[in-house]
């Protein structure tokens, strides 16, 4: 189909005028049950008709270009609705994760300034507190209700509404502090599926023909920009879970016959743990694409159910216009390797010294465009920061504040985030290598490593371990020393913990991520309490 839509609003219109009749949206029996909502596929042209009645209800309420409003509807196929109805008025959507509380609603609706919430009705009374907490008039409706009329007018109702203005602002985890909120222009999401659309190689997508399984959250970008953007523009059909059900993944995958899944790293390491049946290769997947797989488990989950798991490397802020994908052989399965980049990104890798990384080097990677615009397809800045996005721009590079390597065939490897590499004796170590290890002992439900300081060694390892089945306090010791055993084997000797803690929960995001930053604060608490093991005498230099 044309790529010349400067709207997602348009590109869906278009869409829906070529496969009228093929299924945009399918929504599974188990997923349908959960939301309360009819299961069965909605067809690009039913789904145009209704997002054109919305987009009238909005007019006549008064909502324009330069409003933004907030979107609590879980994965349900009016999420999409709403947006693409608002889209074409040139309101920017702003997703709202259901599972945020007091705080973190007071947060989001200061700081996004949205005018109206479509919410889900008993979250109603929550987002007016939160409203009123935080000082703003917020107007509320539940899908399927008469828009009330817009609380404010907008900023720049006679705006251009083409593919530079705000589509959605979409906040970041927050795993080291409050959440950033980036602007995301049409650019970002349609040139994240013109991407997908044409990446090629082992990711080829098959016009009119795929059906993609997400059980990613559309407050995310890959289930918002990747997933849903790349369907629209290949005539897909999206299949969208409520979230990653283990127990029933295989039934949804053959159910709803899904050509391609999305992943998160978590996901093959649970799918591993569970009895081996017979038909793992039933299915009809030919890709998974994600990131993170544990680099000990790609390879036998590819042997096991028997299609690729193709690594890739965005964030929030870069979008599709610096993404990097191994979606061609070699892949290098196992070296936690997400590919080379394309013509279309430029890269560095620079080292602590400031100096570009070595071949096996770790250092910093810096990505930006190629061509005459660098921010091509990534956010247009962080929202009422400046200084944040002038910072993780300088020098003309975007600074991920993530760390990798490049080996002698010019393949990057993932190794951690910045804030997440602890030091230890002028050693660096990988908190997600060692919690990779950690949680493939038998005992272990998760694992989180932080660094604490050590008088000798500047910071020592310490991992919070939650545990599958609880055990008494008399026993931590023991199992303890199982643990540091278990990495002792597997990893060098000072990249093991120092100290084990057992928790019953981890610190989450609302987007159950690792709370970095509040395991930091844990990390420098827990020494010395009953529940947190000094494992520090069992680390010792192995020769030989």
């Amino acid at each position: 189909m044309s790529n010349t839509a400067s709207t997602v609003a348009a590109a869906f219109a278009a869409a829906a005028a070529r496969w009228p009749a093929r299924p945009f949206i399918a929504v599974l029996a188990e997923t349908a049950a959960i939301y309360g909502i009819a299961a069965g596929e909605l067809s690009y042209a039913d789904a145009q008709r209704r997002i054109c009645e919305l987009r009238a209800a909005y007019i006549c309420a008064g909502y324009g270009n330069g409003h933004r409003v907030g979107l609590m509807l879980e994965n349900r196929p009016a999420f999409f609705l709403h947006w693409f109805a608002l889209n074409g008025l040139g309101v920017s959507v702003v997703p709202i994760n259901a599972e945020l509380r007091a705080a973190e609603l007071e947060y989001l609706v200061g700081h996004s300034e949205i005018a109206l919430a479509v919410a889900l009705p008993q979250r109603h009374a929550d987002l007016r507190a939160a409203a009123a907490a935080a000082g703003r008039t917020l107007a509320l409706m539940a899908d399927g209700q008469i828009p009330p009329d817009a609380p404010v007018e907008s900023h720049h109702a006679q705006g251009a509404i083409g593919e530079l203005a705000e589509c959605a602002l979409l906040y970041t985890s927050g795993t080291t502090g409050r959440p950033k909120g980036c602007i995301l222009p049409n650019r970002y999401f349609l040139h994240a599926g013109r991407w997908y659309a044409g990446i090629g190689g082992m990711a080829s997508l098959r016009p009119g023909e795929e059906r993609m399984l997400t059980p990613l959250p559309l407050v995310h970008m890959n289930a918002m920009a990747y997933s849903a953007m790349a369907m629209v523009l290949t005539g897909g059909c999206l299949i969208v879970l409520d979230r990653f059900h283990p127990g029933s993944w295989w039934a949804s995958v053959r159910e709803s016959q899904a050509s391609v899944v999305h992943y998160l790293g978590v996901m093959p390491a649970m799918l591993m743990k569970s009895a081996q049946p017979a038909d793992d290769t039933r299915h009809a997947v030919r890709f998974g694409f994600g990131a993170g797989v544990d680099k000990a488990l790609h390879a036998s989950f590819e042997q096991r159910f028997g299609f690729p798991l193709l690594e890739a490397w965005a964030m929030t802020e870069t979008g599709a216009g610096a993404v990097v994908m191994a979606h061609d052989e070699p892949r290098c399965v196992g070296t936690s390797c997400f590919g080379r980049e394309g013509a279309d990104v430029e890269v560095r890798i620079v080292a602590d010294d400031g100096n570009e990384a070595g071949i096996d080097q770790p250092g910093e990677l810096w990505v930006r465009h190629a061509g005459v615009d660098p921010r091509y397809g990534f956010f247009a800045g962080y929202l009422k920061d400046a200084q944040a996005t002038d910072e993780a721009w300088a020098q003309g590079w975007f600074h991920t504040g993530d760390i990798v390597q490049r080996d002698a065939q010019v393949m990057l490897h993932f190794i951690d985030r910045r804030k997440n590499v602890i030091r230890r004796s002028g050693e660096n170590i990988s908190a997600v290598e060692v919690e990779s290890v950690l949680n493939q002992h038998p005992a272990v439900k998760t694992s989180a490593v932080a660094a604490t300081p050590d008088p000798l060694r500047g910071d020592e390892v310490l991992a919070c371990v939650v545990l599958r089945e609880a055990i008494a306090e008399a026993d931590h010791a023991a199992l303890a020393a199982s643990i540091v055993e278990h990495a002792l084997e597997r990893l060098a000797y000072y990249k093991a913990p120092g100290y084990v803690a057992f928790l019953d929960a981890l610190p989450l995001t609302a987007s159950q991520k690792i709370q970095r930053g509040e395991l930091k604060a844990l990390a420098l608490a827990l020494p010395g309490q009953s529940h947190c093991v000094d494992t520090r005498a069992m680390k010792k230099r192995q020769l030989g």
